[in-house]
């Protein structure tokens, strides 16, 4: 690859995050590594700025990917697994520990602006998890307080729509009766702190248990009927707002409090299935996700909160061919696992060959495209930052810059991996 066209990348990727940020609107993407045929972290983060994708969500805090982004504009939500849950809650010492261990070393080079803890944990059956969910979280916002991190680092958990005992019409939904002890101070917990709500909704779950009654079009945001709240008076043409409706309905009967935000973690269509699984098929994955797209770009509300937008994951960045269950659960992703496209959604994805890696490892060498330091912004705010660090150490990846980035091309590197 020559000079010429190195430089003509860089250029094109800061056009285009420029872009996306102008708009006011962006996507946001999950970037699951079950699978052992990933690409290295820098081939992922040219297909997430061919997607306009400026916002990632991480279910670990993998140093890999968080250093390829460095000096990058992508703004990462990472994730503690679950089985650090429990542990978290007990020993506020262990969380001061996580904090130096995947945070600190990544900021300000990496734009890391939230923390979930555990995926799901509520919907589970451990009940050890579900009274240790609330106090790991207040561990870890305490351990980032003590950064000074917590103006710009959120801390929050995911949950399934299964939180709800009935989601329709979205007026009448409420959680579950036996999790609001659990859900009424979590709640609480993220006013005060000024964090979202996260929901993982999948429109695909209901079309795949009822497809002779659910009407396809309603599902994929194309043109349909809609159907009516009669409580409320209002209209909805796609189920992905009724379900973040519903869940709005839910918070609001909690009574805990101040509003807060709720974005979508995830949410996505599979392009296949097995032959019991409904619509998992490549044509309405593309429907499903570029309508979706579509649907980010227009800035737009719900019906029962029109004004802001709404912010979305898209689930999943790669097909994961190590995830448990059906066929579905191994073909979410945008991309195949090679780099090229899992089916149309109007996205031109860039030539990734020669950046191959090897899916959950965690090996450090890095070959082809990566990301070099940019100066510091004119104002020196993220330099004054490191200096607010109380529990910081020497940092090695420079400060972030969002419009001075080049990339170099690794040539020993690249070579290696175009002979594996």
């Amino acid at each position: 690859m020559t000079l010429r066209l190195l430089l003509a990348v860089a250029v094109a990727v800061v056009v285009a995050a420029v872009g996306v940020s102008a708009g006011g609107s962006t996507l946001g993407v999950n970037y699951g590594q079950v699978a052992d045929n990933l690409p290295r972290p820098q081939a992922a983060a040219l297909l997430l700025r061919a997607l306009n994708a400026t916002k990632v969500k991480l279910y670990d805090a993998d140093a890999r990917v968080l250093s390829a982004f460095a000096g990058s504009s992508a703004d990462f939500t990472v994730g503690v697994p679950d089985s650090l849950v429990p542990r978290l809650a007990t020993d506020p010492s262990a969380a001061a520990a996580w904090v130096r261990a995947n945070i600190l070393p990544h900021i300000p080079a990496t734009f890391i602006t939230a923390v979930t803890v555990g995926n799901e944990v509520l919907t589970g059956n451990d009940s050890t998890m579900l009274r240790s969910l609330l106090p790991a979280m207040q561990s870890l916002h305490a351990a980032l307080a003590a950064c000074n991190l917590t103006s710009r680092v959120a801390v929050s958990t995911a949950h399934s729509l299964a939180v709800l005992s009935a989601s329709f019409p979205p007026s009448s939904a409420a959680f579950r009766r036996e999790l609001l002890p659990y859900m009424t101070p979590l709640l609480a917990f993220l006013a005060k702190t000024n964090s979202p709500f996260l929901i993982n909704a999948y429109p695909y779950f209901a079309y795949k248990a009822d497809p002779d009654r659910v009407d396809l079009n309603y599902v994929l945001f194309e043109a349909n009927a809609g159907v009516a709240d009669s409580a409320t008076g209002l209209h909805y043409y796609n189920m992905l707002h009724a379900q973040v409706d519903a869940v709005r309905a839910a918070i609001c009967k909690a009574n805990y409090g101040k509003p807060v935000e709720i974005r979508v973690s995830e949410t996505g269509w599979p392009s296949q299935g097995d032959d019991d699984e409904a619509g998992a098929t490549p044509e309405n994955a593309a429907r499903y996700n570029g309508n979706l797209m579509r649907l980010v770009a227009q800035g737009k509300g719900t019906p029962a909160a029109p004004v802001g937008a709404l912010q979305v994951y898209v689930f999943a960045l790669f097909n994961e061919d190590m995830k448990p269950g059906p066929a579905s659960e191994r073909h979410y992703g945008l991309f195949k696992p090679d780099g090229t496209p899992a089916y149309d959604v109007g996205v031109k994805a860039p030539t990734i060959g020669g950046l191959k890696g090897s899916g959950n490892s965690t090996s450090g060498s890095s070959g082809g495209l990566v990301v070099a330091e940019g100066p510091a912004g004119a104002d020196g705010e993220e330099v004054a930052l490191l200096g607010k660090l109380p529990c910081s150490r020497s940092h090695g990846h420079g400060v972030r810059s969002l419009l001075f980035m080049t990339w170099r091309l690794e040539l020993e590197g690249a070579q290696r991996s175009r002979q594996q």
